[in-house]
């Protein structure tokens, strides 16, 4: 099948004015050659100047708010897309991120792809904030696939992604949601509403060393049953970055020059 386009989905954790550290992600992202992507956790204005200055075949966006960080997406020139902040996916929390959603119009189909990061917590109120996101999501699935309807489209071409924080609840009295039960539930979620959690070919996508907390599956892409997704050695998502490299040193030094997530990379092919 032909390539629609690629997405790349990052997690730059605390980005924020350092030149050095601006420098090195800008390049990363270009070996990468997206034809969209979105950076998480974006803190300072230095960082869009910069991207705009030396990306300068992407369009960007950004989201804005009282929150600290924002959610920064580019896309190619060559692409036709149409970018919109959800306020509603803060779940009326005033400091959490809004979604950022690029609806990307390609062969005459809308493709709307919904950018998220959800609420990082093993407490109680986060993962009901992260339930309570993934909830909007699904409903606004059910909304598109209605306009999609309108315009003999069904069902509609959905995906969202990005940093999802699924880490399971922690509570006092030994209770626990472990990390598997947030995910099925998820799933579930997306299996009621038509769409699916795409495969990866490295299971954990955040790490920050060794120490207390050990590598974890936080980063995630769920996206409608009829779209198809290029093959990377027999998974829908190819995760670069540290969860690449083979020694625990390589991972550490990789870690501290760019993130402690790795990137998801992914081909949506033409339908």
């Amino acid at each position: 099948m032909a390539k629609a386009f690629t997405v790349a989905s990052w997690n730059v954790e605390h980005f924020k004015n350092n030149p050095v550290r601006i420098d090195l992600v800008i390049q990363f992202m270009k070996e990468q050659n997206p034809d969209l992507f979105a950076l998480y956790e974006v803190e300072s204005s230095e960082v869009y100047t910069t991207l705009v200055s030396k990306m300068p075949n992407y369009h960007f966006h950004i989201t804005e708010g009282p929150q600290t960080q924002e959610i920064l997406v580019g896309v190619k020139k060559t692409l036709t897309a149409f970018f919109t902040q959800k306020v509603e996916f803060k779940s009326g929390n005033t400091y959490l991120r809004p979604g950022a959603l690029l609806t990307v119009r390609f062969s005459g189909k809308d493709y709307p792809i919904l950018f998220l990061h959800t609420k990082s917590s093993t407490k109680p109120i986060g993962l009901g904030l992260r339930d309570d996101m993934f909830e909007r999501a699904f409903k606004f699935k059910k909304y598109l696939d209605k306009i999609s309807q309108q315009a003999n489209q069904v069902p509609a071409n959905f995906i969202f992604l990005g940093d999802l924080n699924t880490m399971g609840m922690k509570y006092p009295f030994k209770r626990e949601i472990i990390v598997d039960y947030e995910l099925q539930k998820l799933d579930i979620g997306a299996q009621r509403s038509k769409m699916r959690r795409l495969s990866k070919n490295q299971l954990h996508t955040w790490w920050n060393g060794p120490g207390k907390y050990p590598p974890s599956n936080l980063d995630h892409v769920i996206a409608s049953n009829q779209l198809k997704f290029k093959k990377f050695n027999g998974t829908e998502i190819d995760v670069r970055g540290w969860p690449k490299k083979n020694t625990d040193q390589e991972k550490v030094d990789w870690i501290k020059k760019y993130s402690d997530h790795g990137l998801l990379f992914f081909q949506v092919e033409k339908s």
